[in-house]
Formats: C-alpha cells, sequence, structure tokens
C-alpha cells in the first residue's frame, strides 16, 4: 500500500469509512489560468479584492505555501489528471504528447461510480478521457462550444459561459450518484478581455506596481535577461495592449480574430471602453520608464478585470451550491495552472522558477472536515491533487501517482515526514517570440532556500528567500552559503531520483 494512500487511512481513517458507506462527497473543482496568490484578497493582494473566493477562504482551509512542478499550461493539466511530473507523463512542453494511459483521477472515479465531467478550457492533445461529459473551449468570447455529444451553437462570455454549463450539468445528474465536475477557467490567460461589466473597472485607480518591476537583472544568469516577457518591450501593441490596429503590427491579425468573437453589441461597448484610452495614451505620448509605467497599468488593469469575471462565477456557483442543497456534502477546490509575474522582475508571463509562477493559490472546503478560516503551511505541491480528490472519494490511490494525499492536512493533522522541499523543472524552449525563450532549468525549493539549475547556460542561482523576498540577489557564490549549496545540491540529487527524473543535465557535485 503506498505511502500517501497510508496517510490518508491513518490521519482521517473514518473519512474513508464514511465515504465507502454510502456518503461519497460531491466535488466542485475550479480551476483558473495564470490567477496569481499577489491577485487574491485572502492571500493579501494589495491590488484588487476577490469577495467570493475570500469568502471559500474563510469557509475552508487556504494552504499558504502551494507550488506547481512546471509551470506552463498543457504540463501542469497533465500533472493535476496523473498526479506525476512531466517527465512520467509525457507532457514536458505545451508541444509535446501525453500519456493517456496513465490512471488518472477522472477514470478511478468514474470506475467508482462518480458522475464526471470537465468543463473549459482542455489544452491536452487527447479527448477527455474519464469524463461522461466534457465541453471544450478556448478564448474569452464564444460563438458555439465543443461537447462530448458534438459542437453546439451557444456564445457568450467564456468565464460565464462553461459556470452556466457546470450548473446545469449538475442540476441534470443522477441525484442518488456523487459527482465530481472539473470547472477549468481560460480565465486570467493572455490576452486579458474583460466582460463588459468589468471594461471600465480600475479606471479611476493608479494600481500599485511591484518592487521589482524595473528590474535589471544584475547578478543572475544571463537566461534571465533574455527571456521574452517584459513588460517594457514584448507585450504586443493591439494583442495585448488593446491598442488601435494599424496595419503594420506583429500579431495583428491574431488580435482582429480576438475582436471577431464579439457580438456588435459587445463590440460598441469595447470601443466605447478603449477608444478614449487609447486617445489620451497617444495625446501623452509616454517614453523610457513612463511608458513602461502606462503598458503595466493596462495590462494589470486588464488582467484583474479578467480575475474579476472568475470571482463572480466563484460566487454564483457557492450561491448555486447552497440554493440546491448540495453545500454540505460538497468539496469546493479552487486553484489555478501556476502563478503568474504581474510586473515582479518586469515580466508578465510564467515560466521561471521565481515565486510568482511557482507559487499557485489552493483553497480548500470540505465541510465537515476543514476548519473554517484555517490556513495549513505544510509544503504541497499540484502533484498532490489527484491523490487527494481519490482519498476523499474513498478510492484507492494508484501507485503510478508521485503526490501525496493532502486529507490529512485538510482535517488539520500534519503526517510525520511531510516534505520539506519540492522540485521543479521546466523544458519549453524556443526562440521565437511567443515562446518568451525562457531556458530550461530545474531546482529545489525548500522553507528558506531556493536553487535553480540553469543547465543549457551552466549557470546557477541561490535564493535566501528570508533575506530576499524579491529573488534579486543571487548568492550561490557568496562563501557564506557554500555549505547550504553543496546541502541543496545532494538533496536535489535525491529528489531527482525520487521522481524518476533522468532529463536535463544532471547535477554536478
Amino acid at each position: 500500500m503506498r505511502a500517501s494512500l497510508c496517510l490518508a487511512i491513518c490521519g482521517v481513517c473514518w473519512l474513508t469509512v464514511s465515504a465507502s458507506a454510502g456518503q461519497r462527497p460531491n466535488i466542485v473543482f475550479i480551476y483558473a489560468d495564470d490567477h496569481a496568490e499577489a491577485a487574491i484578497g485572502a492571500y493579501g493582494s494589495r491590488i484588487n479584492a476577490t469577495p467570493a473566493i475570500d469568502r471559500l477562504a474563510r469557509e475552508g482551509m487556504r494552504f499558504t505555501r502551494s507550488f506547481v512542478a512546471n509551470s506552463i499550461c498543457g504540463p501542469a493539466r497533465a500533472t493535476i489528471l496523473t498526479g506525476t511530473h512531466s517527465h512520467i507523463n509525457g507532457r514536458r512542453t505545451n508541444h509535446d504528447s501525453f500519456n493517456d494511459e496513465l490512471p488518472s483521477w477522472a477514470k478511478r472515479m468514474q470506475q467508482a461510480g462518480y458522475q464526471t465531467a470537465a468543463i473549459g478550457k482542455w489544452h491536452l492533445p487527447t479527448t477527455p478521457n474519464g469524463f461522461d461529459y466534457w465541453v471544450k473551449n478556448h478564448g474569452y468570447y464564444a460563438r458555439s462550444i465543443q461537447t462530448s455529444a458534438g459542437p453546439v451553437k451557444r456564445g457568450g462570455y467564456t468565464t460565464d459561459l462553461i459556470t452556466d454549463l457546470m450548473h446545469e450539468w449538475i442540476g441534470q445528474r443522477d441525484p442518488d450518484r456523487p459527482f465530481v465536475v472539473w470547472l477549468s477557467h481560460n480565465a486570467s490567460h493572455r490576452t486579458w478581455m474583460p466582460p463588459v461589466r468589468h471594461l471600465r473597472k480600475y479606471d479611476d485607480q493608479t494600481i500599485p506596481e511591484p518592487a521589482t518591476l524595473l528590474d535589471d537583472y544584475t547578478g543572475r544568469s544571463q537566461a534571465a535577461a533574455d527571456t521574452q516577457m517584459r513588460i517594457a518591450r514584448d507585450l504586443f501593441p493591439a494583442y495585448d495592449l488593446k491598442l488601435p490596429i494599424t496595419g503594420d503590427q506583429i500579431l495583428d491579425g491574431a488580435a482582429r480574430g480576438r475582436l471577431a468573437g464579439l457580438t456588435a453589441e459587445q463590440r460598441e461597448a469595447w470601443d466605447a471602453a478603449y477608444g478614449p484610452k487609447n486617445q489620451a495614451f497617444a495625446a501623452s505620448s509616454p517614453e523610457g520608464d513612463d511608458l513602461v509605467r502606462w503598458k503595466y497599468q493596462r495590462y494589470i488593469k486588464d488582467y484583474l478585470r479578467c480575475v474579476a469575471a472568475i470571482d463572480d462565477c466563484v460566487g454564483r456557483t457557492l450561491d448555486f451550491l447552497k440554493d440546491n442543497g448540495l453545500e454540505d456534502n460538497t468539496i469546493v477546490v479552487y486553484s489555478s495552472d501556476q502563478g503568474f509575474y504581474l510586473g515582479e522582475h518586469g515580466w508578465y508571463d510564467k515560466r521561471w522558477m521565481y515565486e510568482p509562477a511557482l507559487r499557485t493559490p489552493l483553497i480548500v472546503r470540505w465541510p465537515g472536515v476543514t476548519q473554517p478560516g484555517s490556513t495549513c503551511d505544510a509544503m504541497v505541491q499540484n502533484i498532490d491533487i489527484a491523490p487527494t480528490l481519490l482519498a476523499a472519494a474513498g478510492i484507492e490511490i494508484p501507485d503510478t501517482m508521485q503526490g501525496e494525499s493532502l486529507a490529512p492536512l485538510l482535517a488539520g493533522k500534519t503526517p510525520e515526514r511531510w516534505r520539506d522541499a519540492i522540485y521543479y523543472h521546466y523544458y519549453q524552449r524556443a526562440n521565437g517570440r511567443i515562446m518568451h525563450r525562457v531556458a530550461k532549468h530545474y531546482g529545489i525549493r525548500t522553507d528558506r532556500y531556493k536553487l535553480i539549475y540553469v543547465y543549457n547556460y551552466g549557470d546557477w542561482e541561490l535564493y535566501d528567500l528570508q533575506r530576499d523576498p524579491h529573488e534579486v540577489d543571487n548568492v550561490y557564490a557568496d562563501p557564506g552559503y557554500a555549505e547550504v549549496v553543496e546541502q541543496l545540491k545532494e538533496q536535489l540529487v535525491q529528489l531527482r531520483k525520487q521522481y524518476r527524473d533522468e532529463t536535463g543535465k544532471p547535477v554536478e557535485l
């Protein structure tokens, strides 16, 4: 019997007994895209409010140190399904295959009698497997959707639309069998198209800038400076910043495609919202750091408007469960495929192992199990989601899964020998601008330290997170940290062995 199952049974054995006795909980797993902790009120946001997600945190448990294994969309979803690192499930980049033969929580729960649904962004090169009903949708404004029953002409703002579809599916389910639904938002992914109702939100505010907005990458690997996801130079005028399409800009065709999904009424509201602001920008013609700051404000406000739509739909779902008598026996999970750079290090996007992209929100409300308003400081990772869902349903966790069930932690019990470090490996590297030129790298993150190996550059970075939370002072070559480096390298080697990762260049001790 695998260790994670033992932990779940030993820590909260009555949960599995209850589940086997026919009281298995329903599960609603709400999964955002690129939603950073820094844009959630419950995580201390300085830039926005998220009343519904905060409500979920008040009614459940908020994990304060939740991390991803590979900060990129498709690989994160493969990890969520299988509980494995990218080198195991095959989805190392957004362009790799996915080993759909691996056990997944969806297939196991379906086999155990759960009604299963996946609604929203899929981002894997396979047809959803293990789901009775699925909807695949990408983008912000839809005219039609692709479902397990075939294409359906149904439009709307995607964040709202997939929430409606989830509520409809739950309403049509067999009430005598438990259900699990994975609601996967496209928001708040690039290119940050807000709903009409939020187009003017934050117009009268100046969003606080992060301390490292104008970072110059001194003392770090050249790979950081080479990265093409700077707000200053790498956001496209029409595609990202909603400036007028002039006909000679890169990605203008894609910008037109985004707008093509809007109805005439939506387009009118869109032009009315952005037109005057674009005219004001043209009249002011900011330059240098002032231009960077303008771009940051345009980017971050659109991002936060998309987050506001997610929060609206979280609130609607919590109310829906309560109004339909499902609140007391339904686990609600909120997380994101990874974090995101909201101007930190001058960046947008994710990928790098620095904290804003490595961290991902994780909030769980499990009535009768999680203490309302509680927090958990244990180090957890997205490889843990699959075994946790299975443990909650009283289903045996397959040996293929590399994560551990969080069920004991959710019940307020920290098992002995819980992990003291997490392992991360990012693979996607391309020469084009779209792929951001982020170097392949892997590393270890402990309670205090982070060691990163940028192996194609032959560079190492070490951060003392206690002294340097913004990760701007690389102390790898500091003699005072020589012993820390040696210990972390040895631990990194052990983690690579534990997770059976032989990809990338090996650590040289």
